[in-house]
């Protein structure tokens, strides 16, 4: 019987920009700990999409594999971020199923051009043709998957250098290039500014980057923790967003519990029991 898959993350931010005065940016959150059960809570937490990540979280292909499939019943969006803007990598990422792709540390049109390369068959790129053996064509369960690859995925690219700032909107022109995602952590580091992605010339270089996005038709997100920073950035344009982390969620709730119920000794230290 065929299957019909779900619409991607390029969709979704179309169907935003049609709501015209009635839309709202997208929300969501970091996925990193790895755990098809965490990523299933996440994902009902009412969020818009999940970002489950390769790039700094303990996740193979197995882990993504489960999560993508712990996701799969509920009304969100998962993207992947693969680790490295590689073929290989993006190929087997894509068999998985994953719809919506986010590549990390495109610093150039050229590597933008790349990454779009490695998500298209061929003649118009240089995926390899697996899908009836994968979960991306449900073993041949979609129709005309092949031929229809293309409506399939969504390519997103993750600028974080300063030279990515200033190559944004050639990355953005890029046929392909669904939208891109800023990363102030990264930048700021590439500024010299490791650690302070809230200083002012990180904001106006995410600032510059917006501008650069849009001006080319793109739709252009962005990270940010601190919900004032995230409100800032929404009301600078960015049409989807990450405001948290599993991980940093528990983080920071198990630390809340300690305070409140571990007490602290004249050292600085929790009192044993």
């Amino acid at each position: 019987m065929p299957l019909r898959l779900s619409p991607t993350f390029r969709d979704a931010l179309a169907a935003q920009r049609e709501a015209g005065a009635a839309s709202r940016p997208l929300a969501g959150m970091w996925v990193c700990s790895g755990s098809a059960l965490v990523a299933e809570i996440c994902a009902g937490s009412g969020l818009d999409w999940v970002l489950i990540d390769m790039e700094h979280s303990p996740n193979g292909l197995e882990a993504v594999l489960a999560q993508l499939q712990a996701v799969a019943p509920y009304p969100v969006t998962p993207v992947v971020r693969v680790p490295i803007n590689d073929g290989v990598t993006i190929k087997q990422v894509l068999d998985l199923g994953a719809q919506n792709l986010l590549v990390p540390m495109v610093s150039s049109a050229e590597e933008a051009r790349a990454a779009v390369e490695a998500v298209r068959y061929p003649p118009r790129g240089r995926r390899g043709v697996g899908s009836a053996l994968a979960r991306s064509a449900r073993w041949n369960r979609v129709d005309d998957y092949l031929r229809e690859a293309d409506a399939h995925v969504s390519l997103f690219v993750q600028i974080e250098t300063a030279q990515g700032v200033d190559a944004a909107a050639e990355i953005a022109g890029v046929d392909g290039i669904d939208g891109v995602f800023v990363g102030p952590s990264d930048l700021s580091a590439s500024m010299g500014l490791l650690g302070q992605q809230s200083h002012p010339d990180v904001v106006a270089a995410v600032h510059r980057a917006f501008e650069a996005v849009r001006s080319a038709g793109k739709p252009v997100g962005v990270n940010a923790f601190d919900p004032a920073v995230a409100r800032s950035y929404l009301e600078a344009g960015a049409s989807f967003v990450l405001v948290g982390a599993d991980v940093a969620l528990l983080a920071r709730g198990s630390e809340a519990l300690a305070d409140a119920f571990v007490p602290v000794t004249g050292e600085g230290e929790r009192a044993s029991y």
